[in-house]
């Protein structure tokens, strides 16, 4: 999941941001959270937390605690998050060096609609990120799937339900074993929980009490037979990412 920072103290610009941002990672098929933060004050009280996300796309030219300050912070916490300047200047690159800065997306520019394009394109690319995308015959028709969006399938009355996350959560269902559906999803990161759960452990947020709880709050059950091993499993994937 692609989690991003806005850090502006001019709303609108981070409101025509945030919408460009949104539309090249629905375009992609990609699973993605965005926050704004108004000061570079309300982002560095993340601490720690600032390595939640991916990239931060962060102004300069704020009061108090600017871009650049904000930037410094961030890197003394973490080399991994990407930086993205945004400014209404261009005089900065010996800061962006020094703090290994993606990109710069100046303000007004004619183009700067494309310029997020490619700086996302630039991110993906450093991430060695690629969409997985899968077909499949769905009752209600064929479709292809990104497996980012996947969020789990339960086998249920000898149909399988897909629980995507579009606009809204939608289910597809299909015609299909669970057990050839794991052997197809295996390397991509899907975990079976139950004999009736198969789930992306992206999007496990915690493994408690024979349940598995996701990111929106869904909670799914495990058997007792299977929980050392999902728990097992998550908190690999925990350390992995």
């Amino acid at each position: 999941m692609f989690r991003i920072a806005i850090c502006d103290d001019e709303s609108l610009f981070a409101e025509e941001l945030r919408e460009l941002l949104s539309d090249y990672m629905i375009d992609k098929g990609l699973v993605f959270e965005i926050d704004i933060y108004g000061s570079g004050e309300a982002l560095i009280e993340l601490g720690i937390e600032v390595i939640k996300y991916t990239a931060v796309f962060l102004d300069i030219n704020m009061e108090k605690i600017d871009g650049i300050k904000a930037a410094e912070k961030i890197r003394e916490i973490s080399r991994e998050v990407f930086i993205v300047f945004v400014t209404a200047y261009v005089n900065y690159s010996l800061e962006g060096y020094r703090l290994d800065v993606v990109r710069y997306l100046l303000k007004g520019n004619v183009n700067f609609s494309s310029m997020v394009s490619e700086c996302v394109d630039a991110l993906m690319d450093k991430l060695n990120y690629s969409v997985v995308k899968r077909k499949f015959d769905f009752k209600e028709g064929t479709r292809e799937i990104s497996l980012e969006r996947l969020l789990y399938v339960e086998s249920n009355l000898h149909k399988l339900e897909f629980h995507v996350m579009e606009e809204n959560l939608k289910i597809y269902t299909m015609y299909e074993t669970l057990n050839a559906l794991e052997k197809n999803l295996k390397a991509s990161n899907f975990i079976r929980i139950h004999q009736s759960y198969l789930v992306n452990i992206k999007y496990i947020k915690n493994v408690v009490r024979y349940k598995v709880i996701l990111t929106n709050g869904i909670e799914l059950v495990i058997p007792k037979a299977r929980y050392t091993y999902v728990k097992e499993q998550f908190i690999s994937y925990q350390g992995e990412v």
